[in-house]
């Protein structure tokens, strides 16, 4: 769908024009950003503890390099947030999310832990997303000496992040082996098709509907026949037995059009759903420019939700 930088909330336009010149939609930009937020692996966030743990890989040989954040001091167990970062699927690392954890941090005393996933420039389907749910497992398996509690873990992420958080509690209710609470995937890459109004000619900053199909080109091409849901969870046959879902998206992103219908279809399956659309916005809005008044309003909303999320949704393991 055709806009213009007019259509952008105002106090977005300057990061909007900056995140178009930084993010180009071409794998050799991918790869560049990449080794950019690699300069920043190993950092920490300032009272708070962190650590790098290696995590054994289930499908392939290696470790997952992981980070762990957590406040200094607690007295009892805590909820545990296993988070994935956006890039396309194709891009990031988990650093590039600290301004997000430390706001999380601050809303409630939780413990945040952050798979490097592999990327699709190197290793396609279904790699990333085996990376994340042997990180999902390995909460579940080393709940008590992380201080965590194991009723209540959770996965968010954003934009492929979103996507994998989701395809994430898939593959976590179609095995049975963990209870996810609750997920966060904020305006989650969903769909592969890319034939909604919303992500048809879409040149807004952040991403775009070139970026789009270089994800999808990379993340899907060992893929043979039908995509699977664990791939693209627009896909699934039916959304029920998710856990309760937190989401917002920004009018002008790419990905509105199968966020709504991602909605819609958990409220039909009966999936308790936050969710929010935030005007003139465009994707990754509130992270690209945080202190404009519409990104105050987007984390505000979504703040307020995981505080009530901590409050109201819990999963017990089973044995």
């Amino acid at each position: 769908m055709p806009h213009t930088f007019a259509d952008i909330d105002p106090e977005l336009q300057s990061a909007g024009r900056f995140a178009k010149l930084m993010i180009r939609p071409n794998p050799r930009s991918f790869r560049f950003l990449t080794w950019m937020l690699s300069r920043s692996e190993g950092k920490g966030l300032k009272n708070f503890t962190s650590e790098t743990v290696p995590i054994p890989r289930s499908t392939a040989s290696g470790d997952i390099r992981t980070r762990i954040f957590k406040p200094k001091t607690s007295t009892t167990p805590l909820p545990v947030l296993v988070h994935f970062h956006g890039g396309g699927y194709a891009m990031g690392t988990p650093e590039q999310d600290l301004p997000m954890f430390k706001q999380l941090l601050k809303v409630r005393d939780c413990i945040i832990v952050s798979p490097d996933y592999r990327l699709s420039i190197t290793d396609p389907f279904p790699a990333g997303l085996d990376d994340c749910y042997d990180t999902v497992l390995w909460v579940k398996e080393n709940i008590a000496g992380l201080g965590g509690r194991s009723d209540q873990i959770a996965v968010f992420g954003e934009s492929a992040g979103g996507g994998l958080s989701v395809a994430a509690c898939l593959r976590a209710r179609d095995r049975g082996d963990v209870n996810i609470a609750f997920q966060m995937p904020l305006y989650p890459m969903i769909d592969n098709r890319q034939t909604n109004p919303s992500a048809v000619n879409n040149t807004m900053p952040g991403w775009s509907s070139a970026h789009n199909k270089i994800g999808w080109d990379l993340y899907l091409r060992d893929v043979q026949g039908d995509v699977p849901a664990e791939a693209a969870p627009v896909h699934a046959t039916t959304y029920a037995g998710l856990p309760p879902t937190i989401t917002f998206i920004g009018a002008l992103d790419p990905f509105l059009d199968e966020t709504n219908e991602f909605v819609r279809r958990l409220k039909t399956d009966e999936v308790p759903v936050h969710y929010e659309v935030f005007p003139r916005s465009f994707h990754g809005f509130e992270i690209i420019n945080p202190n404009a008044d519409v990104s105050q309003q987007a984390l505000a909303f979504w703040h307020n939700a995981f505080a009530y999320a901590l409050d109201h949704y819990v999963a017990a393991q089973q044995d």
